[in-house]
């Protein structure tokens, strides 16, 4: 029940709080108890929350880090040739590989949003406009 107090127990409370504030000022009382539980409550809940952020945000590091060792793992077992390491990291304004062997610019992706030709360019059988119509 609320805070283990027994109903006997409540009302011994009650009546002496009629007793020693006296019936006119009970009200008052109450209201003024009211406003501090309130008060106690938005505290302890922003309290909360801040501990809950807290604990999510470790929780987050520790996820980012077990994230990065896994890469790190991933990238060692399986690296990247460096002529493909200068492709991905060399792109000119249309997408595609500046200075690179032609072999790796002849299977570059084609990005239909940056074709130049008048020509409409072709995706997996749809013929999409160029840029700009």
């Amino acid at each position: 029940m609320f805070l283990d107090i027994a109903p006997s127990e409540f009302l011994l409370v009650a009546v002496v709080a009629v007793v020693v504030i006296g019936p006119k000022d009970l009200p008052r009382a109450l209201r003024t108890a009211g406003r501090w539980m309130g008060t106690v409550r938005r505290v302890s809940g922003h309290f909360r929350a801040g501990v809950e952020t807290m604990i999510r945000e470790a929780e987050m590091e520790d996820m980012e880090k077990k994230w990065r060792e896994q890469n790190e793992a991933i990238m060692q077992a399986h690296p990247t040739p460096v002529i493909e390491q200068t492709a991905l990291l060399a792109p000119d304004h249309t997408g595609h590989a500046a200075d690179v062997a032609p072999e790796l610019a002849a299977h570059a992706p084609t990005d239909p949003l940056h074709a130049t030709s008048a020509a409409p360019a072709e995706t997996h059988g749809v013929a999409v406009p160029p840029h700009g119509l």
